[in-house]
């Protein structure tokens, strides 16, 4: 597992989007163009998890909890699939970790990057992510 400091001065969501983008863009080198699923997620109150073959995805209920938790520095797992790859994405408001089941290297390339992401005054992510992950949006 790696694990790394977020910047302080980011919005909340920025630093999810841009967390679960990168972590979600660097799987896609090892795994090609595999649907991302989103298996599970986690907070202080609540696990959600996909109902039927429905995607589970950021609903405004959902993405209010997870803020909520994050900015009372309260622990939100993901646990995301591509392809053969399984990610376990862990933040806070002040932390990133994560833990690739498949490719240990890809850690280390996924912090990294987020590393540097954060050093931005608005880290990069591709828009077209967003309605992937938050329906409407």
């Amino acid at each position: 597992m790696e694990k790394i400091v977020l910047g302080e001065d980011l919005p909340m969501e920025d630093k999810l989007l841009a967390c679960l983008f990168w972590a979600v863009r660097k799987t896609i080198r090892e795994e090609g163009c595999a649907p991302l699923r989103i298996n599970k997620i986690e907070t202080s109150t609540e696990t959600y998890k996909p109902e039927g073959r429905k995607l589970l995805k950021l609903s405004q209920h959902i993405l209010d909890n997870i803020m909520d938790d994050m900015g009372k520095g309260r622990m939100v797992s993901f646990e995301l699939s591509m392809g053969g790859e399984v990610l376990r994405v862990y933040m806070d408001g002040e932390s990133f970790a994560v833990e690739s089941e498949k490719t240990k290297d890809l850690e280390k390339e996924i912090t990294n990057k987020i590393v540097e992401e954060m050093k931005r005054k608005r880290p990069d992510f591709c828009q077209t992510f967003i309605p992937k992950i938050i329906p409407g949006g």
